[in-house]
């Protein structure tokens, strides 16, 4: 009967949760149970007292339902919320996202690291190479990837006959391929505008761009998160578990510290992390001295430390950022940057995160039967 007492904030039952801590039947029909906390202060626990009482006080030949309250230990809360967490990931929501969409979700631990001009290029590199690729800017208060990619005009809707009303995603052609853009830099009025929302507000509007957005038949959607682990990545990870995490850094110690939480936060999450990416690793003037200006070795010990592998690194180039003021990513044209960036792609189709492509996955093992039935 316990089992249908749900923790409404965890999202499972409390024998699943390790909080059933025992239950004794008097002959009187007096019932005692025991319940944990997953603190003596859970706002929660009258809602769960309600429903233990009401469960077991509907059993037939109970007389009184008694419950005697503890705490959980430290160890038994970290396995009872990794139970909710892998819960979550399993009864994950219906979204937009086609299935067959490799998912990239570029994140960092603090701001400043070059987070949102990494998520540019990646997925332009990716679109260059003849791939459709979907941007979604989750960056909801700190969006600037319009402005980065040169696209501006607002989101438009679009209904199908019988069909509810799709957002439809800003289409730009890179190369082969396209770009199918989303951020709320399409809906506000001024780029400078300065959104005041709450975590709720920020994670239902994420939501509404995984669920109500036209996207089409993606290979890939690079997501760039907001620094930090706050709503919208945890959101972000009960929404779409399939994602892949790439981490960006800076050479510094600090920012390296920092980003290994937003590792611990994903590995937390069940979503994989795909790797490291060092960004203003140095920057090498017209003389060819290079100089480490933001320290030296921070993303190759970040890897090191998570066991992921350190896919490239970004160095210092001015270019970059006058690529990002003028809509142009670097990666479009020459120079150490832009090698760099394709290196990073490069290694993203060919090893880390590679397309979804059934037909070429049954070709390639028709190859290799072949090749061994001629051995």
């Amino acid at each position: 009967m316990l089992r249908g007492v749900v923790d409404p904030e965890l999202g499972a039952d409390i024998v699943e949760l390790g909080m059933a801590k025992g239950a004794r039947v008097d002959h009187d029909g007096t019932v005692h149970v025991t319940i944990a906390l997953t603190t003596a202060g859970c706002p929660l626990r009258a809602q769960i007292q309600r429903d233990v009482r009401a469960r077991i006080g509907s059993l037939p030949g109970v007389t009184s339902v008694h419950i005697d309250w503890t705490e959980l230990t430290a160890d038994e809360r970290s396995a009872a919320m990794a139970r909710a967490r892998w819960n979550v990931r399993e009864k994950a929501p219906q979204t937009a996202i086609p299935a067959t969409t490799k998912v990239i979700a570029v994140a960092s631990g603090k701001g400043g690291v070059g987070k949102s001009s990494v998520t540019v290029n990646l997925a332009t590199g990716l679109a260059q190479r003849g791939y459709v690729v979907g941007v979604l800017d989750a960056d909801i208060w700190g969006f600037s990837v319009p402005r980065m990619l040169g696209i501006d005009g607002r989101l438009q809707g679009s209904r199908a006959e019988g069909d509810a009303t799709r957002i439809e995603p800003n289409v730009v052609a890179v190369g082969a391929g396209r770009l199918e853009v989303v951020s709320m830099g399409f809906l506000v009025d001024d780029e400078s505008e300065a959104l005041m929302w709450r975590g709720l507000m920020l994670n239902r509007a994420v939501q509404h761009f995984l669920e109500d957005v036209a996207w089409g038949e993606l290979d890939y959607l690079v997501i760039d998160m907001p620094p930090g682990t706050g709503d919208v990545q945890m959101g972000l990870a009960r929404m779409l578990p399939r994602a892949e995490l790439l981490v960006v850094t800076t050479p510094a110690l600090a920012a390296q510290k920092v980003a290994s939480r937003a590792i611990t936060m994903a590995r937390k999450s069940y979503l994989r992390v795909v790797g490291v990416v060092e960004n203003m690793s140095a920057f090498t003037c017209e003389h060819g001295a290079t100089y480490p200006l933001f320290g030296d070795g921070g993303g190759e010990a970040l890897a090191r430390e998570a066991g992921v592998p350190l896919l490239g690194r970004i160095p210092l180039e001015p270019g970059v950022a006058a690529g990002g003021d003028a809509g142009r990513p670097v990666v479009l044209g020459s120079g150490p940057a832009a090698d760099a960036f394709g290196e990073i792609i490069d290694l993203i189709v060919d090893e880390a995160i590679p397309p979804t492509d059934l037909a070429g996955c049954s070709a390639r093992l028709l190859s290799a039967a072949a090749a061994a039935l001629d051995d």
